[in-house]
């Protein structure tokens, strides 16, 4: 199981196995790199535990634990976990700090505890079996025990669909599942069987409209800088250098100026240059670099290096995988490994806090619209996703809206690309997920987001869809530990979302067309003028040239009418229509880039079927996760009962 992860871990190996339980840790040596081996323990060894991330506040924590008489024996940042435990119990998760998935083994009580961070930067799979329960990282770790089989959810494979990526438990195999972000997984061992309960420890929350935090602008610029300043000094907090991702946007640009100027030096700064017209940003990320004094690597990603890396990308993630501009960030990382490097600084999470995309100021603008009961932003909305989806009735828009608390900005984004779902799916593939709907997974507080401001109701909804789903697995930390990269992320610092959290509405997005007022406030003091008052863009790679301009004969295998048939969830005809519609140039604008991702889903979705699901679709190899050895000593998998 440890080896099918091996490139999240390639510095170190730790093992423990007891009655009841296996614990395997694989490492990437980052802090207390000549003694930090996992697993780690308490000093009577009762507690043990294996961490993949970082405490960010460990010095802190450290120093307090030694203070309350606790003996530390390592200058590892994860040894603070077990310590933490005793003096907290159960409500151990409320005290940490920092991006992590975690597995802790309570040997007295025959307790075992799994934990996500509060944003789900890291993550952490689990499956049931008739013998245990086992967890990985990463799905291939499951699979590689022998114990699960791979199989298809199709409902799963409905996220792909809806939102992109998997957002919700739910994943593409049958049988395993994501812990969610925030969350705490407890499971006793006994032997009568094993009990599992679920503990949310935390959610993303708002002010009561009306009661937001307004302190007025120097102030709030202070604040913000405060808190925004303290999280990159502590992410800069390692034994080997950092990083940065740079894209000239003012989110990564904004982080390499502010730890530069903190750290009294440059940084290394790692940018993409992809060289398609509208995709290009490189001249803003020289122009940042030059500013800064940051020294930049520029890697070029064409379409053909994306198509390239597509294979590489599904088996990365375990999942069918839509955006091809992960594609060119997996391919960023692999640079920042080659340069010999461990760790970047990068910038999601500003648009969900700060209110960066365009579909909330679409929002906006159709709400304005709206009067108690009389609600033509509405109607504006389903006569748009009826050009998309016609199949789309009004009762079916209403009851989507129903589980998501109304509209909610991205999700009438969603409602377009949900066309393909409706383009392509098999008859066999909608007689499998009966009459399920993909928002019914989602894990959101109804009843507080009634309370909130709007524009916060939609930054909630894409807080817990787009950025755990997509942002942070497909872009983040899957495709920059396939390189063995840890990517951290001073936005989604506690401090920092607890204080945009609070913060009135008007410093996020004033009027339609202002968004992140605050935090292009404090870069003002730090970036050229053109930098901090650029609008929004978001980064892409090619997708239409990427796959069916000039078809490669991978793309053709994928979608024959022969492949298709054989994974049995798209409809033929449906796919080679579409094919056609695309070369012909049938499609307006808007439309052809919907087509174009339906499509690249049903590719993704084809290719990850033949890596994991037994082949015959394409000629490229099967993904093989078989047991292996660990240290020469054969471990019978009945005795796997937990590993990661």
């Amino acid at each position: 199981m440890a080896r099918a992860m091996f490139r999240r871990g390639p510095d170190e190996e730790g093992l423990v196995v007891e009655p009841g339980i296996g614990l395997i840790h694989r490492r990437l040596s980052i802090v207390g790199l000549g003694n930090g081996r996992q697993p780690l323990s308490n000093e009577d060894e009762s507690v043990i535990a294996i961490v993949n991330g970082e405490f960010f506040d460990h010095p802190e924590k450290r120093a307090w634990l030694e203070r309350r008489g606790h003996v530390l024996r390592t200058d590892s940042d994860c040894e603070i976990l077990a310590h933490l435990y005793e003096e907290h119990g159960e409500d151990f998760p409320r005290h940490l700090r920092g991006q992590f998935a975690f597995a802790l083994w309570d040997k007295r009580k025959q307790l075992l505890f799994l934990g996500r961070d509060r944003s789900g930067i890291l993550p952490l799979h689990w499956a049931r079996t008739d013998r245990g329960i086992l967890f990985a990282s990463e799905i291939k770790g499951i699979l590689a025990s022998g114990l699960i089989p791979a199989a298809p959810d199709h409902r799963g494979i409905d996220h792909i669909f809806t939102f992109f990526a998997q957002p919700a438990r739910r994943t593409c195999f049958r049988g395993i599942e994501s812990l969610l972000p925030a969350t705490m997984l407890r499971v006793r061992l006994s032997p009568n069987g094993i009990d599992t309960r679920e503990i949310r420890y935390w959610d993303l929350s708002f002010p009561d409209r009306g009661e937001e935090y307004d302190p007025g602008q120097d102030r709030a610029v202070e604040e913000f800088g405060g808190h925004f300043e303290h999280a990159i000094r502590q992410r800069l907090r390692a034994d080997v250098a950092v990083v940065g991702y740079l894209s000239g946007g003012i989110d990564s640009s904004t982080i390499v100026a502010a730890a530069c100027r903190l750290r009294k030096e440059p940084i290394p700064a790692f940018s993409i240059r992809i060289p398609s017209p509208g995709f290009d940003e490189m001249s803003k990320a020289r122009l940042v670099a030059r500013h800064t004094g940051a020294r930049i690597v520029e890697v070029t990603c064409d379409d053909r290096v994306v198509g390239q890396s597509f294979p590489e990308l599904v088996e990365a993630v375990d999942a069918p995988v839509v955006d091809t501009a992960c594609a060119a960030i997996m391919n960023l990382s692999r640079s920042v490994h080659e340069h010999g490097y461990k760790v970047a600084l990068t910038g999601e999470g500003a648009d969900e806090l700060l209110a960066g995309y365009v579909w909330l100021k679409v929002g906006r603008a159709l709400s304005c619209l709206d009067r108690g009961n009389f609600r033509p932003g509405n109607l504006t909305r389903y006569l748009a996703l009826k050009l998309f989806n016609p199949h789309r009735g009004w009762d079916e828009a209403n009851e989507y809206q129903r589980y998501i608390g109304g509209p909610q900005g991205i999700s009438d984004l969603y409602g377009m690309y949900g066309d393909a779902r409706q383009r392509f799916f098999s008859t066999a593939m909608w007689e499998e997920m009966g009459n399920h709907i993909a928002f019914e997974d989602l894990d959101l507080d109804l009843n507080a987001m009634k309370r909130w401001d709007p524009l916060n109701q939609a930054l909630y909804f894409g807080f817990k869809t787009l950025l755990p789903g997509m942002l942070l697995c497909h872009k983040g930390d899957r495709v920059a530990m396939r390189n063995s990269v840890e990517t951290r992320y001073p936005f989604l610092d506690e401090d920092v979302m607890d204080f945009c959290c609070k913060l009135h509405p008007r410093w996020k997005l004033r009027g339609l067309f202002r968004d992140k007022v605050i935090l292009r406030q404090y870069a003002s003091r730090l970036l050229p003028e053109s930098i901090w008052k650029q609008p929004k863009q978001m980064f892409r790679a090619p997708l239409g040239n990427t796959f069916f301009s000039g078809a490669s004969a991978l793309t053709n295998q994928l979608l024959s009418a022969e492949s298709l048939r054989r994974s049995g969830l798209f409809h033929p005809k449906a796919v080679w229509a579409a094919r056609e519609s695309f070369a012909q140039g049938e499609l307006g604008p808007l439309q052809r880039v919907f087509v174009e991702m339906g499509l690249t889903a049903v590719i993704a979705t084809q290719l990850w079927h033949h890596k994991y699901l037994g082949g015959g679709l394409c000629d490229l190899p099967e993904a093989d996760f078989r047991y292996a050895e660990v240290e020469g000593t054969a471990i019978a998998p009945e005795a796997c009962l937990t590993g990661v």
